[in-house]
């Protein structure tokens, strides 16, 4: 049979209400789904994101079913299995294949290359697109991201008084740095989990079946992989944690994944839960008076503005974007980026997290993970690749913007108009993470000099050219600039030392 339109669905578009499906008539429409061994392998996947995608792939084709819709499901373990998407698709005659503008420039030129009629409908879970995005931006010499979330809060009408923002400022970020002190975080309300049913327990044994060299374990896997499952996740962190997660979202407690995150990343990325109805559950929260503002705007930041921002710059700017390395850095990442096993007791705590679960929350990524990378000297696309591979929440158009631009500075000041550099002092502040460790944030060279400590003088020596026409760099470039040489020298030293002794 010849489809008049078949539908293509990907492992990141799991959305019952996304254009693509507007019209569909199942006389004469189909869908196709393929769990394609291409997407699984071309770099070293964790299991738990290998049964995160597969998983949630099979639940949403059978939802399709039960609506009597035709899928054509290609499973990886299954009697005709599909080496890539196109392969998947090919196999299915059809007048014109549709699909939603994946989530990866790759995947949407490996399909237009085969099928040079491929027609994309816009991702309407995006409050914004790539043109509105390119003409908010047009003119202006620099478009931050504070910028575009203004423009998004005055669109949507989102923690709005009129013309104003609720409260009267616009970012209550400087409400959400505090540490935890020493008493630590106290009594953090529990994740809730999503009980593995027959079709996940199937795809766990499949991936430890297929994927055994793959990097963590399925043991333990405990994410929402059907909607129904995101939106009790979601409730629960409105509920829950969201009171909570204003004042310390970016404080470090060892050996606590959660703290007060919503850890909806995943849900969002995959599309089971839609923006609109993540923040409108938060915002409903603080006017109800059950969160509290500087929690609620912190929360509809990250994803009307971080989220929304580094989309537009990625469909923008690619692919030239995936190039760039502003800071010229060409190191490969320390091989403990792989297994945790180093006594940088901060980096232990972070990478065992995310070689456990998946997971680490933002500010582990970005000052911790994301800082060493940086300041050893990591190619920026390898971080990259490194984080696509490792996180289940990862998906190429918010990791590529978030790691190479904000993480490791690669673009030059596109998304971060300064690198986030810091010493240890910055992890001993917010973190308790230095107390039992045997290195000291204070010391840049010696026996218990802290790694982060010395790199950061080094990477700010070695980049002083560049980062003294930074004005926000002008702090860090007079602390620089009281060093004498013989320090710096010493520094140097150490550096070489620590690179040779880690890489």
């Amino acid at each position: 049979m010849t489809y008049r339109r078949l539908i293509l669905i990907l492992g990141d578009q799991l959305d019952h209400r996304a254009a693509v499906l507007d019209g569909l008539d199942p006389a004469r429409d189909a869908i196709v789904m393929t769990e394609a061994r291409e997407e699984a392998s071309y770099l070293p996947q964790h299991k738990k994101r290998l049964v995160l995608f597969f998983a949630a792939m099979r639940h949403f084709a059978a939802e399709l079913r039960g609506r009597g819709l035709t899928v054509h499901y290609h499973a990886l373990d299954g009697e005709a299995p599909a080496a890539t998407l196109a392969e998947g698709a090919a196999r299915h005659a059809t007048e014109s294949l549709h699909v939603t503008q994946p989530g990866d420039w790759r995947v949407l030129a490996g399909l237009r290359a085969r099928f040079p009629g491929l027609v994309v409908h816009d991702d309407r879970h995006f409050l914004s697109t790539p043109a509105e995005f390119e003409q908010l931006a047009a003119g202006r010499r620099r478009f931050v991201m504070e910028d575009f979330y203004r423009a998004m809060r005055r669109r949507t009408g989102w923690l709005m008084e009129g013309d104003a923002p609720a409260g009267g400022r616009w970012n209550l970020d400087a409400e959400n740095r505090k540490p935890f002190g020493r008493e630590g975080p106290g009594l953090v309300p529990p994740r809730p989990t999503a009980e593995p049913d027959a079709i996940t327990r199937e795809v766990m044994r499949m991936i430890e079946r297929e994927f055994p060299g793959a990097p963590g374990s399925t043991a333990g896997f405990a994410e929402p992989v059907t909607r129904a499952d995101a939106l009790a996740h979601l409730r629960d962190f409105i509920d829950h944690r969201l009171p909570g997660f204003g004042d310390h979202q970016d404080a470090i407690a060892t050996g606590q994944r959660t703290l007060w995150h919503s850890r909806l990343s995943v849900a969002l990325n995959l599309k089971l839960l839609d923006s609109r109805e993540v923040c409108a559950a938060a915002i409903e929260a603080w006017a109800d008076g059950r969160a509290p503002l500087n929690a609620v705007e912190g929360f509809v930041r990250q994803i009307l503005g971080w989220r929304e921002f580094v989309r537009g710059i990625y469909w923008t700017r690619m692919p030239a974007y995936a190039r760039l390395n502003a800071l010229g850095a060409e190191a490969d990442l320390p091989g403990f980026f792989w297994t945790a096993r180093t006594d940088m007791a901060c980096l232990a705590d972070g990478l065992g997290a995310v070689l456990e679960e998946g997971y680490a929350h933002h500010i582990q990524r970005l000052m911790v993970m994301g800082l060493f990378a940086m300041l050893w000297g990591a190619h920026p696309l390898r971080v990259h690749d490194w984080h696509m591979a490792l996180y289940l929440d990862a998906v190429d158009w918010v990791s590529l913007p978030n790691v190479l631009g904000m993480s490791q500075h690669g673009d030059g000041g596109i998304v971060g108009t300064k690198p986030y550099a810091a010493s240890g002092a910055y992890i001993s502040r917010m973190s308790d993470c230095c107390r039992g460790c045997r290195y000291d944030p204070r010391d840049a060279t010696g026996p218990r000099a802290c790694p982060f400590t010395t790199l950061y003088w080094d990477f700010l020596a070695r980049h002083e050219g560049r980062f003294r026409r930074n004005r926000r760099m002008t702090m860090q470039m007079a602390n620089l600039g009281r060093k004498n040489g013989a320090e710096l020298a010493a520094i140097r030293a150490a550096a070489d030392s620590l690179r040779a002794r880690l890489g």
